[in-house]
C-alpha cells in the first residue's frame, strides 16, 4: 500500500514529506493528529486493514476510527483520504484491493486540495 501511495503522491505532484506506522487502527486518529496540526502538512493519507474477525469488535473500531477521522479533517479543515479496508474483508480480498485503496486515498486527498 505504502509504495502505491507514494507513486501515486509523485505522479499528482504531492510530496509525501513523512510515514509514520502505528501499531494498529485505532493508533491511527492520534498519529493523524499530530500530522494535520504541522502547519507544513496539508493532508494525510491513511492506510491499513481491518481483517474481518469473529466478533464485531473489528467494525465497532472501524467506526470509532473512521468518525474520529472525519471529526480532525472537520476540526483541521484538511483533507485525510481513507485507505483502510475491512472491516468485514476476508483475508482472500485483501490482496486484490491493497494498490486501489492506496491510490484511491491520495487521490482523495489530491481532489479535497483542488477544492
Amino acid at each position: 500500500m505504502l509504495s502505491e501511495a507514494l507513486s501515486t503522491a509523485e505522479e499528482n505532484d504531492l510530496e509525501a514529506i513523512e510515514q509514520v506506522w502505528v501499531p494498529g487502527t485505532m493508533e491511527k486518529p492520534l498519529a493523524v493528529k499530530r500530522l494535520l496540526l504541522r502547519q507544513e502538512v496539508d493532508g494525510v493519507a491513511v492506510l491499513g486493514v481491518i481483517e474481518r474477525g469473529e466478533t464485531a469488535h473489528g467494525r465497532v473500531m472501524a467506526q470509532a476510527v473512521i468518525k474520529a477521522i472525519v471529526d480532525l479533517q472537520l476540526e483541521t479543515m484538511k483533507p485525510v483520504g481513507v485507505g483502510i479496508l475491512g472491516p468485514e474483508i476476508l483475508p482472500d480480498q485483501i490482496q486484490s484491493r491493497l494498490r486501489p485503496y492506496a491510490r484511491h486515498a491520495v487521490l482523495a486527498v489530491r481532489s479535497m486540495l483542488c477544492v
